[in-house]
């Protein structure tokens, strides 16, 4: 585009809008009038095509003396005609005669011979005038000898008289018009688009920090309240986002500082013990072992906790890998077989799912199936049971139930009080495969169950050797593989009452007795 071109061109839509309705208004103005123009000049000269045809010379005796009169003879009257006719003669031998009938000044532009005559009998032409004013309308005839020509002509004046005037009078009526379109359209865009302005300077204010503000125009039925409507909307969405962001942020932040201090304890002991071996070389060698042995269990504390906090990253970042068929039946009794071994005089038992309402499998150990994997899923059953043996005194039962169920208030899956997740809720009233691990401790405080799945985060131990906790890492990796599962991990618990984790995935496999109705 020529750069001249794009500097005029106006960049306000205002002003296009206003420019473009007075373009178009004027436009079809003058298109109007110069068809009123047309339809009367047409009319008029149609009027002046009627007169000459219908008009009849005088007859010979009125005009006989002009054709062979002799040279003192008197010249015919110049008012044997009415009105503003005028007739013109060619002679015998086709000469133009000088003389004329009729009244008036002016004549048309005639050849001198009736050779050079380029009009067609009977039809009305249009020619211009011999002295270069107004064009004259003419006829040619021939007399009943058929050896002379008669022109009988009528001036256009009248015609051209009129058009001229509508003409001016439709430029000027296109000038008053374009000047109104002009300002009343101006005004009628700015009324128009004052919802766009009061857009734009909310527009403004958001950017300029006050973020809570909303458009007020969100009228369906217009172009602006729908525009406004998409812009809250967006909005909304840039909000949830930035929220989403800071969130994220913050739980960066904690979790940075909770894993570095995590790792400053073991790092600091190792340091500790390390320089105590290289400072005092003649230890005795039951000290020297000691030390070995307790800068080996920080290494290991050290190299579980970034392993888990590897499993964290990659459950965060990428879906389930493997999924096939997973018998949790099989997996729970594994869970509990491996608990047993690893925390002996405990009370760690296999059971069947009840008390889970009308559509709860209480009937027996049925195999119950699900896809995902197994891998994750026996960690996750893995978790729950140390977490229940470390946390509990040792004369508590620990309880590992399988079974189906329909997503519920009572059954699980759904928010209730009393029952804490790190996921969302999955929609009441659908199949779903469950695991509980339940215990009859002394629960936990409501503040305590809220935070149960966060990272880092560790309850007092209870177990019957007062092991060290873990990491605070293992019931946030059992909720993510959940999550990464399109399940849900749950904790119901209060003081007193015991606590039961209760994993839940969506039920796309049944198998036998376990088939919900």
């Amino acid at each position: 585009m020529n750069p001249r071109a794009r500097r005029l061109r106006p960049r306000s839509v205002r002003t296009r809008l206003v420019l473009i309705s007075t373009v178009l208004a004027t436009v079809a103005v003058l298109v109007s009038q110069a068809a009123g123009l047309a339809v009367m000049r047409s009319w008029l000269t149609g009027q002046i095509d009627h007169r000459l045809t219908q008009f009849r010379p005088p007859p010979p005796a009125a005009y006989a003396p002009a054709h062979g009169r002799p040279p003192n003879a008197p010249v015919p009257r110049k008012d044997a005609l009415p009105s503003d006719y005028r007739v013109f003669f060619y002679t015998s031998d086709g000469r133009l005669r000088p003389d004329s009938l009729g009244s008036g000044s002016g004549r048309p532009r005639l050849p001198a011979t009736a050779s050079g005559l380029t009009l067609e009998k009977g039809r009305p032409t249009t020619v211009p005038a011999a002295d270069g004013g107004s064009a004259w309308r003419v006829i040619a005839d021939t007399e009943p000898d058929g050896r002379r020509v008669v022109i009988v002509a009528l001036p256009l004046d009248t015609v051209e008289g009129a058009t001229s005037k509508l003409l001016w009078f439709s430029l000027a009526i296109g000038a008053v018009v374009a000047a109104g379109v002009g300002l009343l359209g101006s005004a009628a865009v700015r009324l128009g688009l004052r919802p766009l302005a009061r857009m734009e300077r909310t527009a403004l204010r958001i950017t300029g920090g006050e973020s809570a503000l909303t458009v007020a125009d969100t009228d369906p039925r217009t172009e602006t309240g729908r525009l406004g409507i998409a812009f809250n909307t967006m909005l909304d969405q840039v909000r949830a986002a930035l929220h989403r962001k800071d969130a994220s942020e913050q739980r960066l932040r904690r979790f940075m500082a909770d894993a570095g201090h995590e790792l400053r304890t073991p790092l600091t002991s190792i340091q500790g013990f390390a320089e105590l071996l290289v400072e005092q070389p003649s230890l005795p060698a039951a000290r020297r072992r000691e030390a070995h042995e307790l800068i080996a269990r920080d290494a290991e504390r050290m190299s579980r906790l970034v392993d888990d906090l590897f499993l964290l990253a990659k459950l965060g970042y990428a879906p389930v890998a493997h999924r096939e068929t997973v018998d949790l039946l099989s997996l729970a009794a594994d869970g509990v077989g491996a608990a047993v071994v690893a925390h002996p005089g405990r009370d760690v038992r296999l059971a069947p799912l009840g008390g889970g309402g009308p559509d709860g499998s209480g009937r027996g150990l049925d195999v119950v199936e699900a896809l995902g994997d197994a891998h994750q899923l026996s960690q996750v059953i893995a978790n729950l049971l140390a977490n229940a043996c470390r946390h509990t005194p040792p004369g508590a039962r620990v309880e590992v139930r399988v079974g189906t169920v329909r997503t519920g208030p009572d059954t699980g899956g759904t928010g209730r009080p009393g029952r804490s997740s790190a996921t969302a809720a999955l929609p009441a009233g659908v199949p779903a495969c469950v695991v509980e691990v339940a215990d009859d401790g002394p629960g936990l405080a409501a503040e305590a169950a809220q935070q149960v799945f966060e990272r880092f985060y560790r309850g007092p131990a209870a177990g019957p050797d007062g092991a060290e906790p873990g990491s605070g890492l293992g019931l946030s990796i059992a909720s993510t593989i959940a999550e990464a599962h399109d399940g849900r991990l749950e904790l119901d618990t209060r003081p007193g009452y015991g606590s039961t984790f209760r994993l839940l995935l969506p039920r796309s496999v049944g198998a036998g007795p376990a088939e919900l109705p």
